[in-house]
């Protein structure tokens, strides 16, 4: 997908022309040297794996097994727009190692378009409360956030719906209303546990009449972003280079971004058995804080070479 495919040429809608005022250079100003003192790469890391992550109460980050993988439905596109959403999504599911459905296989995340998401989001949700909010404990997150999903006006909105699992059956661990008593041998140690968090579903709302000024792949960047990872819809993201601020600045980037794509790296290679859920999100920042670092090495010798030559 080319970056500057939009998304007009998709959902035949018109994009707003950017001003001639913001196209226009701003006269150089002559300042003294500047020095300016970054915030360590390890605290940045961490700042941003705490403020991103927004599991269920008491739970650890979950994210998709590639027991069930990942079926990717569209709906209210036309054709050409579901099936370049469904392939991009698919995409990063793959590069996450994360096996595709078949054609025909039941979605477990639904891409949903629409030019009144509030009422789209009231209505899904009254239809089929148990499918929002299961009857099951840390299956989702609270009633509250379950109001703020319906209300907010955000052009992209989320939520995901996880379960308890025996990490090396993938059996349940929790009791579900007419079944059988859950017996699962959850073994660990004092800090470990057997048991982790699996996605089951994710539903991602689109407000179309709210997507103007993003090309195509950054929406469907963005969809894929908060469709494998649980991101909390009210974090503060300003300071990152991450595809979640693209509708604050659609210059930020073109698509998922390095430090997106260490983020969600770090979330499926992370070893996820900590008992403290606290533990588990420390985990996924310690792992993409040694994969920044180590691509930061990368390009510093690269640039001690050239200077070399």
């Amino acid at each position: 997908m080319r970056p500057g495919f939009s998304v007009a040429a998709l959902f035949s809608l018109a994009l707003a022309v950017p001003s001639l005022a913001r196209a226009q250079e701003t006269p150089e100003t002559r300042v003294e040297d500047i020095v300016v003192l970054g915030t360590p790469l390890r605290e940045q890391v961490e700042t941003f794996a705490d403020t991103v992550v927004a599991p269920p109460h008491g739970r650890g980050p979950a994210r998709w097994s590639a027991r069930s993988g990942i079926c990717v439905g569209v709906v209210n596109l036309q054709r050409e727009a579901a099936q370049a959403m469904a392939d991009r999504v698919s995409e990063v599911a793959l590069d996450l190692g994360l096996p595709i459905g078949e054609p025909g296989c039941s979605p477990n995340v639904l891409i949903i378009a629409t030019d009144d998401a509030p009422a789209l989001t009231a209505a899904l949700v009254e239809r089929s409360p148990n499918a929002f909010r299961p009857p099951y404990s840390g299956s989702s997150r609270s009633r509250l956030q379950l109001r703020r999903f319906i209300e907010t006006d955000r052009p992209v909105r989320w939520w995901h719906i996880s379960m308890p699992v025996h990490s090396e059956t993938g059996r349940m661990a929790v009791s579900l209303p007419g079944y059988p008593p859950t017996r699962v041998s959850a073994i660990g140690s004092r800090l470990t546990t057997l048991i982790q968090n699996d996605l089951m579903r994710a539903y991602v709302i689109i407000d179309i009449d709210q997507i103007e000024g993003v090309t195509f792949q950054q929406l469907a960047d963005y969809v894929a972003m908060v469709a494998f990872a649980q991101v909390d819809p009210d974090a503060d993201l300003s300071g990152f280079p991450t595809i979640l601020n693209v509708f604050d600045n659609p210059n930020i980037a073109y698509g998922l971004t390095d430090w997106d794509q260490s983020y969600l790296g770090s979330l499926y290679g992370a070893e996820l058995n900590q008992r403290n859920p606290n533990a588990q999100s420390g985990a996924v920042a310690a792992l993409m804080f040694r994969e920044r670092r180590r691509a930061a090495d990368d390009i510093e010798a690269e640039l001690e070479d050239a200077d070399a030559e």
